[in-house]
């Protein structure tokens, strides 16, 4: 402790709830290391610090006041230092800053883990709301930071706070934290816990826990679907371009449209030719749209189109295998270990596959890989009683 930095002399003041101390004991600890505990508002203050529990962040622009209480402290001075509260405990010497382990999550993970369907972890990550730490051939993984998003999203929503609002109060926040890489991710950790506490709004928390919420609808739009020109007249009016057609479509995914969004996909690939990505997103949507053929196809396609399009192996796989057709399902996996062999979706799914064809032994080694690779998956209990006491 005697080689921690020094907060001496410096006004530190204090937003939201903390994690790691109630804020009475924060302000201790900053007196104890020199500093001077002051109230958000007051004159020169030179450091302030963002609880990471909460923010005050709610429909009524509640982090809006917070900030501009902050701005105001400080007329005709340098705006002060913001800092997060794990970034203060790691300054006094009371955290380390590698002691979290990131353990990453594939999106089919994530979307299990906050209990929302696949689609929407791909809307989320296509408005920017979350974002994966990294990408291995095509395949998006997230982080501890973006299951908390995620979370935090989820309740948000429920809560009847569009996303734009989300951002938009988040993107002022960040005007003080220029400094940090990912700012919807590492600020919304601050504002998630660990319990969903869910009130009326758009969505209802049943007695038991279950979350029940529409979370197709999540713009704040207010056109009606009765509103929307037909397809044929938006391809009427939109540009030969493509992309063009694929935002359109992108709009009516959105919107839970997702014959319209079929049909402009098509359009799409039929004007700028075929793309293995967009190939992708179309068997995605005929997947969710219950056109499992043609499903079945469009994957196909994709892996024809870029045989290192590690997902598209993974979930024809699992298309296959859900139509019984298990040796091909195989096949379709282990094309998707070669490529990736830390893929853990892959194990998981190949070991149920090897399970099918009675092959345990080898089964038992792709639940214990799984395991390794992913021991906080949703999946990892059904994975432990699969390979049962000696693994």
């Amino acid at each position: 402790m005697s080689s921690a930095p020094s907060l001496e002399g410096l006004r530190v003041a204090l937003i939201g709830r903390f994690a790691g101390a109630w804020q009475p004991a924060a302000r201790d600890l900053i007196r104890a290391h020199g500093g001077v505990a002051v109230e958000l508002g007051e004159p020169a203050i030179d450091l302030v610090v963002v609880g990471e529990h909460s923010l005050p962040l709610d429909e009524h622009g509640g982090l809006d006041r917070a900030l501009a209480a902050l701005e105001g402290s400080t007329p005709g001075t340098a705006s002060p230092e913001v800092i997060s509260e794990t970034q203060l405990w790691q300054r006094l010497g009371l955290v380390d800053a590698e002691q979290h382990v990131h353990r990453l999550h594939t999106p089919r993970m994530l979307a299990e883990l906050v209990g929302v369907p696949l689609s929407v972890v791909r809307r989320w990550q296509r408005l920017g709301l979350i974002r994966p730490v990294r990408e291995v051939m095509r395949l998006p993984y997230f982080d501890f930071q973006e299951v908390a998003t995620a979370r935090r999203l989820v309740e948000l929503l429920a809560a009847g706070i569009p996303p734009r609002e989300i951002k938009r109060q988040l993107a002022a926040l960040g005007r003080f934290l220029p400094s940090v890489e990912r700012p919807l991710a590492q600020l919304s950790v601050m504002l998630a816990g660990k319990e969903m506490l869910l009130r009326q709004g758009h969505g209802l928390v049943e007695p038991g826990g279950q979350l029940r919420f529409d979370f197709e609808q999540l713009e704040d739009d207010s056109a009606t679907a009765a509103d929307a020109p037909s397809v044929a007249k938006q391809i009427q009016s939109l540009s030969p371009e493509p992309e063009e057609l694929i935002e359109a479509a992108k709009a009516h995914e959105d919107a839970g449209e997702l014959q319209e969004a079929i049909d402009l996909y098509r359009t799409a690939l039929a004007v700028g030719g075929p793309r293995a990505e967009w190939v992708f997103e179309l068997a995605e949507l005929l997947y969710a749209a219950n056109e499992l053929p043609a499903a079945l196809e469009r994957y196909y396609m994709a892996v024809e189109l870029d045989d290192t399009f590690v997902e598209a192996r993974s979930n024809l796989g699992c298309l296959l295998a859900e139509l019984g057709q298990t040796e091909l399902a195989v096949a379709a996996f282990r094309g998707a270990l070669a490529l990736h062999p830390d893929f853990p979706d892959a194990h998981y799914h190949l070991a149920l596959a090897m399970e099918q064809q009675g092959d345990a032994d080898e089964a038992r080694a792709h639940w214990r890989r799984f395991l390794e690779l992913s021991p906080d998956s949703p999946w990892a209990a059904t994975a432990r009683q699969h390979v049962g006491s000696d693994g």
